[in-house]
């Protein structure tokens, strides 16, 4: 039965929109990318992901009286405006950072990049990069922070400093203006300074790095091993630069299903109580909650590589490459492509939902995946 008789645009990639927004009333699904002013002429709820954005020209002289991104980020809403209008809004800070987190290490399984013994640096030390850089203390890999909102962090450093790191992977938020700005905070200069034998992993907001400085730069000969996950100019990624770059995925990092559901969660609790709703009654909308047995590897490993191994069994980004690169070459054009991906993506779930063979491991293999979120027998 219904509770409410709301009208709720949404984006129809936002999962669990039955489950968690059903019982409130009309739900209208729409692309993201192009939602129009003219669908929100009846819509008292606008629930999007960061491909669409919310401001005067969507909203003005509509209904709306609630707006909801079910992702971590806000560069996609004019919150000044929305606030100026007296219209509630709401992000889902953090929902999908596990996800993001599982994603560096994943990348560096594929690379085949031992991270014991490397030194790390994290550009952006929100809820992605906070909960990296607990994942690295727990592991004793050293880590540089630079974050010119957290000058307390107990890691903080100069960004020259983190460009200098084995390992360098940047999850800053995309801010154009006020006194840090991250839009092309890593240009030609900054990616200069990168050590030819360091690995970058972009994974926060893809202009937060020159995309034409970074490409340049490789054509030139300057090897660092390159994974990018964002983009400038998404959907319309530089194929070149995709070309040039050694994983590349299609802004797809946080995309686990634990991550979508978190938000579209969240987004719900956050609209009851800006509009005085009941509370969802629904706790559960997980899917494939089933744990999963990890095929181990041999114990002669060393632990980083038995580790490694493990996890690619559970998620490997070379095959988001394959697809994003097949996509490059196929018959839609890049920006279609690229959404086409996204709206498509199969499911992945967290380590949370797979168990190791204890049997096959040892005592450090063993710690190492539990520190990574896996469970073991």
């Amino acid at each position: 039965m219904k509770q409410s008789d709301l009208t709720i645009v949404a984006d129809e990639n936002i999962p669990a929109l039955e489950h968690y927004f059903g019982d409130l009333g009309t739900l209208v699904r729409v692309p993201g990318r192009t939602l129009t002013r003219e669908q929100l002429a009846e819509a008292d709820v606008l629930l999007v992901r960061s491909v669409t954005q919310v401001n005067q020209d969507l909203l003005e002289n509509t209904p709306v009286r609630f707006v909801g991104s079910c992702t971590i980020g806000t560069d996609h809403l004019d919150t000044h405006w929305l606030e100026q209008q007296g219209i509630p809004w709401s992000a889902a800070p953090g929902c999908n950072a596990n996800s993001v987190v599982e994603y560096v290490f994943c990348a560096l399984a594929a690379l085949g990049v031992e991270w014991n013994g490397r030194s790390f640096g994290i550009v952006g030390c929100g809820n992605v990069g906070g909960l990296l850089q607990r994942r690295l203390h727990a592991l004793n890999i050293p880590c540089a922070v630079y974050d010119p909102w957290l000058p307390d962090n107990p890691d903080t450093a100069t960004l020259q400093q983190v460009l200098q790191q084995d390992v360098i992977c940047l999850h800053a938020p995309l801010v154009k203006s006020g006194p840090h700005p991250s839009f092309h905070m890593i240009g030609e200069r900054e990616l200069a300074q990168i050590k030819d034998d360091a690995v970058l992993i972009s994974a926060g907001r893809g202009a937060v790095v020159d995309n034409q400085a970074l490409l340049q730069l490789l054509r030139r000969g300057k090897r660092f091993t390159a994974v990018l996950d964002v983009w400038a100019n998404e959907p319309d990624i530089d194929i070149d630069l995709l070309e040039l770059v050694d994983i590349g995925t299609p802004h797809i990092a946080g995309y686990s299903l634990d991550g979508k559901l978190a938000g579209t969660r969240m987004i719900r609790a956050a609209l009851s109580r800006a509009l005085s709703l009941p509370a969802s009654g629904e706790e559960g909308g997980r899917q494939g909650s089933m744990k999963r047995e990890v095929v181990s590897p041999d114990k002669a490993e060393s632990a980083v590589g038995a580790v490694a191994r493990a996890l690619l069994q559970i998620y490997d980004p070379r095959a988001d490459d394959r697809r994003l690169r097949a996509a490059a070459m196929g018959e839609l054009p890049m920006a279609k492509a690229f959404d086409q991906l996204r709206r498509e993506y199969p499911e992945r779930l967290e380590f949370s939902h797979y168990r190791a063979d204890a049997a096959a491991l040892d005592e450090l293999q063993r710690r190492q995946l539990q520190i990574l979120g896996l469970e073991s027998d």
